[in-house]
């Protein structure tokens, strides 16, 4: 028990960035079960605005389908299926290598070669392991719904973590130092843009747990993006979004079960958008528990001792809203 209240509160830790020694906090984020929290501002005013908008309120409702609903509309599809199934002999890949920060970033490219020019580019950011394959597999199913995927590095050298310590210490070091995290982050971003095979024009990004939670500080930050998509991503935050500074229209997909994301911190991520003046839809699971979207999420706790658990139900339902969100996003 103790070893377990350690960990989430090392994982809260790197949700703020402000691990006692700078580097040991972990990848802070988990699931809930669709509970729609659609909390926005408008797009942010422009000089026909007064300049003390009314807020926002978050609208928080629940996703889950009624009976009447679940009877018209087909099930959602099985995500897990579809990460396993062979790639499609359409779909290319290829390892890149980048250069970011002094340090050498290995990523992974994946696109539609029997779709014919340009098409908007998707950056992957993993979870706390690292670039590994299950972040390789979203870019492919990001490249089979037609887009550019580039699954980044963050940790550099392609390096991956096989225990929840060297996790730790791998995403405390990024999450301490948030500009040379911008850096890999531009690094990977710049060479997206920069494929034939890419709409320069149209670039967001999606991030799971740890990554979920870079995705949402390069939104802070100000990066130019159509939008940004955090799958159960930490939501802790050190440097608040300021007004007008968020660029990218943002989806949270969060676990209701998670303890990596109490209620408190929900609230206070949903205020601090809310101030800033970002087109924010948050959806809550009530049921999921930290990384939902991951097949090996259940193994990987009960091995650990972690919170962690595969929800299917959320992992699809949460798949089909981030697709109608990059529609969206790119529509514009």
């Amino acid at each position: 028990m103790k070893r377990l209240m350690g960990l989430v509160a090392a994982v809260a830790l790197v949700a703020t960035g402000c691990s006692k020694s700078g580097t040991d906090a972990p990848d802070t984020a988990k699931a809930e079960t669709p509970q729609e929290t659609d909390t926005a501002t408008a797009d942010p005013p422009d000089e026909a605005d007064t300049d003390e908008p009314e807020p926002v309120e978050a609208d928080t409702a629940s996703v889950a389908p009624s009976e009447a609903d679940a009877d018209e509309d087909p099930p959602p599809m099985d995500v897990s299926e579809a990460m396993a199934a062979p790639v499609p002999p359409s779909i290319k890949t290829e390892q890149v290598s980048y250069e970011a920060d002094g340090v050498t970033m290995k990523g992974f490219l994946a696109w539609d070669g029997a779709k014919e020019g340009p098409r908007p580019g998707v950056l992957v950011v993993h979870e706390w392991w690292g670039h590994n394959e299950y972040a390789r597999r979203r870019a492919i199913m990001l490249a089979e719904l037609g887009y550019t995927a580039l699954a980044v590095d963050m940790y550099g050298d392609g390096k991956t973590a096989g225990h929840p310590d060297d996790a730790k210490k791998f995403a405390g070091a990024v999450v301490a130092n948030m500009d040379a995290a911008k850096q890999r982050f531009d690094a990977a971003k710049k060479l997206l843009m920069e494929r034939e095979q890419t709409d320069a024009e149209k670039i967001a990004a999606v991030g799971y747990c740890f990554g979920g939670g870079i995705v949402l500080n390069m939104a802070r930050m100000g990066e130019e993006l159509a939008g940004v998509v955090s799958f159960h991503g930490s939501l802790g935050v050190k440097d608040p979004a300021e007004k007008g500074a968020v660029k990218a229209e943002v989806l949270v997909l969060n676990g209701g079960a998670d303890p990596f994301s109490p209620p408190e911190m929900v609230k206070a991520f949903e205020d601090e958008m809310n101030a800033a003046g970002v087109r924010l839809e948050m959806i809550s699971f009530p049921d999921a528990k930290h990384a939902f979207t991951n097949p090996d999420a259940t193994a990987m706790g009960e091995k650990f001792g972690l919170p962690l658990a595969y929800d299917a139900k959320a992992d699809a339902e949460s798949w089909e809203l981030m697709k109608g969100f990059l529609t969206r996003v790119f529509s514009k």
